[in-house]
């Protein structure tokens, strides 16, 4: 993937084609397609970016449309653009946050989709709809002040012909399993916890497949066949949102604020209560951790035998993945800006995107090393996909495709 490219004269931009609405889901990509989701009203919807730390909660008494769109992978052309749910939005939002935060899940024929408090949608690739589940207002509020309604961010996750959905809310919290084919549920278990923000990871190792989610009184693992929780730990940050990692046969996880932001690895096999006797320390199945390294909104990412987490005014450490030792901490750019998206890698580089826009390209490797620095040119809170060596950026009101060997000349604009 370049590690250069420039919006305005079209250099290594494949293609860029606006896209309505407001939305952080992020784009995904399947075969010759991106799919992404929307949530379009009328006018503009109001985005308040940066790093700040107002908690009230923006109301939209709008009329609001979830879309579902697909677009050609070579080209950006808008192949089909489907209405999966029209209706005022059941819950209010942070002011940073959008009516549409949780990313798509495809196998390759089925979609799906959680459109917030609207429910749990089910797609086929033509984006006719073929199943939906209310699950719910999903009232994804301050804890401490419940009133701060936020807005849902956990995506669904496909595995098995299944579809896992984390639902940590303010009340009724839960982790489920639904049949992909008809929406039946399958299992679903209880959950004691505050909101949290974080998706599900499917972990498979010798003898179990389990579901380990992020949180704050009870991170833990869940057994994919019957929802049983297998272990368990409490503390960290209280405002968890990471997703948990699965790599090297350990399973890292994040949070912070509050008092303590740990970065720690798990192994796969714990059981029972395994809670350490503070964040910072370990036991037989906390194989390290660190009790105030760890990160804030972004998910950390492991390339080769390293680990990268970013925090949320871009400070970025990589650790060693088997021991936790640091390799670096470095700060992104001249500070002031915020970071949301979490961080991709094509294996060489590791690629970070500011709230602003600004896409940090860092040296996969274990001293710090920026390799460029880029402009979007519009504020990016998605996480980017990434295929073939091309980057997709859902920014503001953009998808944006970039890709090595493109052209100042060829540049084009949908």
């Amino acid at each position: 993937s370049p590690t250069n490219w420039n919006v305005e004269t079209g250099a290594n931009i494949r293609w860029q084609t606006p896209v309505p609405g407001l939305a952080h889901a992020s784009p995904i990509v399947w075969g010759d397609r991106v799919y992404v989701a929307t949530a379009v009203k009328a006018g503009q919807a109001d985005l308040k970016v940066g790093l700040y730390g107002d908690i009230t909660a923006l109301v939209e008494k709008e009329v609001h449309q979830w879309r579902l769109l697909a677009l050609d992978k070579a080209t950006g052309k808008i192949i089909w653009n489907t209405l999966g749910h029209e209706g005022v939005p059941r819950a209010k939002r942070h002011p940073k946050a959008s009516p549409c935060n949780s990313t798509l899940a495809t196998d390759g024929h089925r979609i799906v989709a959680i459109f917030g408090s609207e429910g749990l949608f089910c797609f086929d690739t033509e984006g006719k709809l073929v199943w939906q589940k209310d699950l719910g207002p999903m009232d994804s509020g301050f804890y401490m002040v419940p009133s701060a309604q936020w807005g849902f961010a956990s995506s669904p996750i496909i595995a098995d012909g299944k579809v896992i959905v984390l639902c940590d809310v303010l009340t009724n919290s839960f982790l489920a399993a639904y049949e992909l084919a008809d929406g039946k549920e399958v299992w679903r278990t209880a959950r004691r916890d505050v909101p949290t923000w974080g998706t599900p990871t499917v972990v498979e190792s010798p003898g179990r497949k389990q579901i380990a989610v992020n949180g704050w009184y009870f991170t833990g693992g869940y057994d994919f066949a019957t929802g049983t929780n297998l272990w368990h730990f409490e503390g960290g940050g209280d405002i968890p949102v990471p997703t948990p990692v699965f790599a090297h046969g350990l399973i890292y996880f994040t949070s912070a604020h509050g008092l303590c932001a740990p970065m720690r690895a798990v192994r796969p096999e714990a059981t029972g209560d395994i809670t350490p006797d503070d964040p910072g320390s370990t036991n037989s199945a906390v194989v390290w951790a660190h009790a105030k390294r760890g990160n804030y909104m972004q998910t950390p990412i492991v390339v080769g035998d390293l680990v990268f987490a970013c925090k949320d005014a871009g400070a970025v450490t990589c650790f060693d993945a088997a021991t936790g030792a640091v390799k670096f901490n470095h700060r992104l750019g001249a500070g002031g800006q915020g970071f949301t998206a979490s961080p991709v890698s094509d294996g060489r580089h590791v690629y970070f995107t500011s709230e602003q826009g600004v896409v940090f390209v860092v040296a996969a490797a274990s001293q710090y090393s920026l390799a460029g620095s880029n402009e979007l040119h519009e504020t990016c809170l998605a996480t980017p996909a990434m295929a073939d060596g091309t980057l997709f950026f859902r920014t503001r009101g953009k998808l944006i495709a970039v890709g090595a060997g493109i052209g100042a000349a060829a540049g084009q604009t949908n």
